[in-house]
């Protein structure tokens, strides 16, 4: 297939994992998603992804992988590294780089801690060690809009808090559209992920820590703070900081060079 791009379906317990493959290089990349998880996973997206991001896949094999289709309440974000131990074991993969954003940060710190030797090198994008009130107002607000079927609400706050006025220029008017093709069948998924935010500590354990690490963070940002990614980088031994000073949350999808600066670090 193109970019040998791949869906897949990981048998986890009682219910499933969805995951996606895509390109040819001798290194492995993980990349976690963010909260959106929650609302849909990647579940068929191999070649679209593939295709997004076919320029960095000459020197890594890249996966994706979704958390667990069915999450039993109070699962945490140690519980969803632990899934991911599980899935990396599953498909034979016994070291990669990881690249979390956002949610998929925490979980990424939570594999560092706990399974040193599954992280090569690890990337912490827009995320957070530990509760501040930022993360404190936002999440608890989308988990009510999510109890009272609100997509549209929920769905207009995250891109306003996420993107810059001038990327939202170019989407407002799309906004009718886009609250209603994207509505999930049940948020069950996304409260349960959102609940693992907004009870994320692994701030006493980043000392644990040991592999190489950089930190990307947007100083405008409303969802975790900006001074979240100065946190974490501050508590890491060795790690690398870098702020795009006028971007937020959604700095991954904003900034053009955000991809190239990862790929330098993990093939320095």
């Amino acid at each position: 297939m193109l970019f040998n791009a791949k869906n897949g379906t990981l048998s986890m317990g009682d219910t499933t994992m969805d995951y996606v493959r895509f390109g040819s290089g001798e290194k492995i990349l993980i990349m976690l998603p963010g909260l959106g998880d929650g609302l849909i996973t990647v579940k068929g997206k191999a070649l679209p992804f593939a295709c997004m991001f076919a320029k960095y896949t000459k020197t890594h094999t890249v996966y994706t992988f979704s958390r667990k289709n069915h999450l039993p309440e109070g699962c945490s974000t140690l519980d969803m590294a632990n899934d991911l131990a599980t899935a990396m074991d599953l498909l034979g993969i016994s070291q990669a780089d990881v690249l979390g954003v956002s949610m998929g940060g925490m979980i990424a710190q939570q594999l560092a801690i706990h399974f040193p030797q599954k992280v090569r090198k690890l990337v912490l994008a827009v995320t957070l060690a530990r509760q501040n009130d930022v993360v404190q107002t936002v999440i608890p607000k989308w988990m009510e809009y999510a109890k009272n079927d609100d997509y549209a609400s929920l769905f207009i706050d995250v891109a306003e808090k996420s993107y810059t006025e001038t990327y939202l220029k170019k989407y407002r008017l799309a906004y009718p559209i886009m609250t209603r093709v994207g509505k999930p069948k049940s948020f069950d998924r996304f409260l349960v992920q959102a609940n693992a935010c907004i009870t994320h500590d692994a701030f006493s354990q980043l000392d644990r820590i040991t592999c190489p690490t950089l930190v990307v963070g947007g100083n405008k940002d409303q969802i975790v703070g900006g001074e979240a990614s100065r946190e974490l980088a501050e508590n890491i031994s060795g790690s690398k900081l870098f702020l795009y000073p006028d971007l937020g949350h959604g700095a991954y999808e904003e900034a053009r060079d955000f991809y190239p600066r990862v790929m330098a670090f993990l093939n320095e």
